[in-house]
């Protein structure tokens, strides 16, 4: 038994195209910014396991395997709890990045089960995720660039 899932959303920080793709394929420093990423271990040079939390009391084991590590895509195929992919497209825009987020996934055994009567909850839960992401993704790309910037001192 199996169960399809669609996400997608849009949003923009103001940090260039290349600072936010150097970010997205950092994975072993996501949970540095990201909360609901629990723990990242690297497996290889374009492969990492990756354990998320969100809200709900369940945890997820994913392999992430590195499609495209180039802006203006960044994309993982998806494997272990949920099979599929997640690709973030990035756009310069005037002030900043615009993220296009787009995942597909397949979710199977206990999972798919649960979303035959939790669906709702379960896609609750993943916008909690990304609202994570969203937050913690803009906080730290804003911390870079203030360590980045040359400081000014001000005399009385």
């Amino acid at each position: 038994m199996a169960r399809a899932y669609e996400f997608a959303d849009t949003w923009e920080v103001a940090a260039s195209v290349d600072e936010v793709a150097g970010v997205l394929t950092d994975l072993e420093h996501y949970p540095r910014w990201w909360p609901q990423v629990r723990a990242v271990a690297k497996l290889g040079p374009d492969t990492a396991w990756v354990r998320c939390r969100s809200t709900l009391p369940y945890t997820l084991d994913l392999v992430l395997d590195a499609v495209s590590r180039e802006a203006p895509v960044v994309e993982v195929a998806l494997s272990g709890d949920l099979e599929g992919f997640a690709r973030f497209t990035l756009t310069a825009e005037d002030d900043g990045t615009r993220l296009d987020f787009a995942q597909e996934v397949t979710v199977r055994g206990r999972l798919a089960l649960a979303s035959y009567v939790l669906r709702p909850v379960l896609e609750w839960n993943h916008r909690r995720m990304m609202t994570g992401c969203r937050t913690g993704l803009t906080e730290w790309l804003s911390q870079r660039r203030r360590a980045a910037s040359p400081r000014t001192s001000s005399r009385t």
